[in-house]
């Protein structure tokens, strides 16, 4: 199974559809960018791993929360989530295909090293668009226009008879 790894204010940063709501609400841009990606991680089978910086909050915690396609991660206090993933990704090593979503530059150069292969901020929000499409054509090739309700098959003299009886009058 693919992994991806997420750096989620760079990503908030770049991708213009959140960028825009973090001016009024980082908490409403956070969940959008972890909704989007359960939609995208369960039609593409991969596990993410959404990471956000928490290393300018004193006392703060590592949090990790985990659900079924997307774990996301809140580092602790003086831990970037550019080295929370470098470590992650040197972990697992290479038994795994690791994709790290980025546009850090020097962040880019390490994960090379590593060998995970890297994809900027921008080139992975038009890989959400295009998964986006393909769900949503799905969803219409799925959806049947013509259900062959009785109404389309009866006069509205039979419909009402039928609803009477169905009413008991």
């Amino acid at each position: 199974m693919k992994i991806i790894f997420v750096d989620g204010y760079n990503v908030i940063n770049s991708w213009p559809n959140l960028n825009g709501m973090k001016e009024y609400s980082f908490d409403g841009a956070r969940n959008k960018l972890h909704d989007i990606l359960v939609n995208y991680a369960s039609y593409n089978n991969c596990r993410i791993y959404l990471v956000f910086d928490g290393h300018k909050v004193a006392g703060n915690i590592e949090k990790v929360y985990e659900e079924k396609f997307v774990t996301t991660v809140f580092t602790k206090f003086e831990q970037t989530a550019d080295s929370y993933i470098e470590k992650k990704v040197n972990d697992i090593g290479r038994r795994a295909e690791i994709i790290v979503v980025t546009s850090d530059w020097l962040e880019q150069q390490t994960i090379f090293q590593r060998g995970a292969v890297r994809m900027s901020s921008l080139e992975f929000y038009n890989d959400v668009l295009k998964s986006e499409e393909k769900i949503d054509k799905r969803m219409k090739k799925n959806y049947v226009k013509n259900r062959n309700l009785l109404s389309d098959s009866v006069g509205d003299e039979i419909l009402a008879k039928l609803e009477r009886m169905r009413r008991g009058r």
